[in-house]
């Protein structure tokens, strides 16, 4: 890089700038370089991808990018070789400023799986500003009477540059009767002064021409000169003196308008309106510090009159003049140092950017959500930002670096149980009063297929009278899905099983998507007193029906067969009539609870001890008189004792009215059949 030096014979001065670079994990997943500011397009920076870990055949797969808030195009990856290199010209002045830290923060993304790489890039100064003086020539009128030793001050020059690129020096060209007085402060700035070696004699010399050359500390050094215009005046031999020559003031941000800063004190030693002192700010005052600063020519108070931010300007520096009323007018300057000092007056600054929405409910614990970036242009401990999440929440936030965050999920979700998160991320700074700011992001829980269809009860009985009409329909079954959309569809089925010498679907049908329950053909009592079946959805788990039978040494003939069906208040109770019967229940052997069969009285229900009795809407009575026939049907508790006597459980006994016994034979049975299922009211709605 080639660099102009002020002045000389303008000839050009090669400059040989060695890029040191530098690369070291710092602790989670950080990478840290080093970068000259100006080095060219292409220069290398670091092989990001081996400091990161990663293959180089894996960075397209896995779609590696680079993210910096607002410079995303100063450097860039070779996606060939994973190597950093700078893509555009870097300015650290224009970056930074007069900042001594000074670097740029990338984000490293990859996918599959997601991760995230922090990687500091620090810009190094180089010695490319040169010193620069606000005017080309500065004038000076000096009074001839004035004594040798005394001291005139004079403007020096600016650097951009920071440390030793901007430790100045200053020399002036050779004089008779001046020598150059340089005076460092605390402030790493210096008071230049020139101081007379030589009385002056206005006749014989009313003008000096001198070359004051500032020189900075870089390799190689650069420079900057200005012109000193000195004339000698003949009368008013006194200049104004300030009591001090550096007043140093701290104020607050934020501090009112119309504040006294300080109040500057001269004094001449002259008598008369020679002595009369005007206070004025120097002639190279800013914008910046007119906006916000007003002196009485007067008094020499300073005031503030604009709104001091410590987040804009952190200090002022300027020259104050005192100029008395002689003729010619004689001046002296002092300087005066304003540091801003910060309060915390700005809240937190909080964005939130989601990656991975909606979430799954079976997305594995630890899974990145989302980053969370804060920030706050305050300084120290007003500056310093923690982050919270609402509570009770399944995620967490994890610090990454600095104030950089990854939300993650720290708990199993399910979406049954809750569907949607609103998650708030509060950030409060450390300053006293704290301040915070808060962003919100709505999480979906996506819905995952782990919920099996379940029916409303575990059986259903319905009656339906024999003969029935075909595909009349009995009843309807139905089975609920907690999960959403394609998830909660629900198909019904039939588990296909044999029904003496015929398939049980040669009966009823269940329609795939209403479970309406279907009879395709009429059914015969004396065939089919009662008809187990199970529908079935893609998860079943349960079973309908259960029968109890009395069997007997005589049968009972039955003229229809029971069924419970399911409705809204439970299961409606139809009690089987008897067209005939025994005499003689004694007689007969009691049957345990074995199921339906044929020749048998069935009905559903549970009884003994941990079963109430059931029966549907009402109590289910101790005795069941039977309509047209002498038998009593007798249910009681089951005995405490071990010894379980099946008589004690159920009994038929007689009753006192006589019954007349009926008895037809099989083809007179079957006419009479068609005709009863031609009278018989279709029952499937009851």
């Amino acid at each position: 890089m080639l660099f102009p030096r002020q002045g000389g014979k303008g000839c050009l001065r090669l400059l040989l700038s060695v890029l040191f670079l530098e690369a070291w994990k710092a602790g989670s997943g950080q990478v840290r370089y080093s970068v000259p500011e100006e080095a060219k397009h292409g220069t290398f920076v670091g092989r990001i991808a081996q400091d990161l870990g990663l293959e180089l055949a894996e960075l397209v797969p896995r779609l590696f990018r680079l993210a910096s808030k607002g410079h995303g195009d100063l450097l860039e990856v070779n996606l060939q070789n994973g190597i950093l290199f700078v893509n555009s010209r870097i300015d650290r002045e224009e970056l930074c400023g007069r900042t001594l830290e000074c670097s740029i923060h990338l984000e490293v993304i990859v996918d599959r799986p997601l991760q995230v790489f922090h990687v500091e890039v620090e810009v190094k100064d180089i010695n490319d500003n040169p010193p620069v003086f606000r005017a080309r020539e500065q004038r000076l009128f000096i009074p001839e009477s004035r004594l040798v030793d005394s001291r005139f001050p004079i403007e020096g020059a600016a650097d951009e540059d920071i440390g030793i690129n901007a430790l100045l020096t200053y020399t002036l060209s050779p004089s008779d009767y001046f020598s150059l007085d340089v005076q460092a402060s605390d402030e790493l700035s210096k008071s230049l002064s020139l101081e007379l070696r030589k009385p002056l004699d206005r006749e014989e010399t009313p003008e000096l021409h001198l070359l004051l050359t500032a020189t900075d500390g870089g390799k190689p050094e650069l420079e900057g000169r200005v012109q000193l215009l000195i004339t000698v005046l003949d009368v008013n031999d006194n200049a104004p003196l300030f009591a001090q020559a550096v007043y140093r003031v701290h104020l607050l941000e934020g501090t009112a308008n119309g504040t006294l800063v300080t109040t500057l004190n001269a004094s001449d030693a002259d008598e008369g309106v020679n002595s009369e002192i005007v206070f004025s700010f120097g002639s190279h005052v800013t914008i910046n510090f007119q906006k916000n600063f007003k002196i009485d020519s007067s008094s020499g108070e300073i005031r503030l009159i604009g709104k001091l931010d410590y987040e804009d300007t952190k200090s002022y520096e300027i020259q104050v003049k005192a100029v008395d009323k002689g003729n010619p007018p004689m001046s002296n300057h002092c300087k005066v140092l304003v540091k801003v000092l910060d309060v915390n007056d700005n809240a937190p600054q909080l964005a939130i950017t989601p990656l991975s929405l909606p979430v799954r409910e079976d997305t594995p614990l630890g899974t990145v959500i989302a980053f969370v970036s804060v920030s706050d242009r305050d300084s120290g401990a007003n500056g310093q930002v923690t982050c919270s999440l609402t509570p009770q929440v399944p995620f967490k936030l994890v610090s990454t670096f600095k104030n950089y965050y990854s939300l993650v999920l720290d708990s199993a979700l399910d979406r049954e149980s809750v569907a949607n998160y609103a998650l708030v991320v509060t950030a409060r700074d450390g300053g006293s009063p704290s301040l915070s700011a808060t962003a919100s992001v709505s999480v979906e829980v996506a819905d995952v297929n782990d919920n099996a269809p379940a029916f409303a009860q575990p059986e259903y009985t319905v009656f339906v009278k024999e003969n029935n009409p075909p595909g009349c329909h009995i009843f309807t079954v139905s089975a609920r899905d907690a999960d959403a959309q394609e998830n909660a569809l629900v198909s019904y089925s039939l588990v296909e099983r044999r029904v003496g010498e015929r398939a049980l679907s040669s009966y009823v049908s269940v329609h795939a998507e209403s479970g309406k329950v279907y009879a395709l053909q009429p059914l015969d009592h004396e065939e089919l007193e009662l008809l187990q079946f199970q529908p079935r959805q893609p998860n079943p788990d349960w079973r309908y029906s259960a029968s109890l039978r009395a069997g007997m040494h005589s049968s009972v003939h039955l003229e229809e067969a029971g069924i419970l069906r399911a409705g809204p208040g439970g299961p409606d109770q139809q009690w089987p009539t008897v067209s005939s019967a025994t005499p003689e229940p004694e007689a007969g052997e009691v049957s345990p609870p074995v199921g339906a069969g044929v020749n048998s009285n069935s009905w559903t229900f549970k009884y003994g001890p941990g079963n109430p009795k059931q029966s549907g809407p009402g109590e289910l009575p101790d005795k069941f008189i039977i309509p047209g026939s002498p038998a009593i049907i007798s249910i009681r508790q089951e005995p405490t004792n071990s010894q379980i006597d099946k008589s004690d459980f159920i009994t038929f006994g007689k009753k006192e009215e006589t019954k007349k016994k009926k008895k037809k034979k099989k083809g007179n049975k079957t006419q009479e059949k068609k005709e009863k299922g031609n009278s018989t009211t279709d029952n499937s709605d009851q």
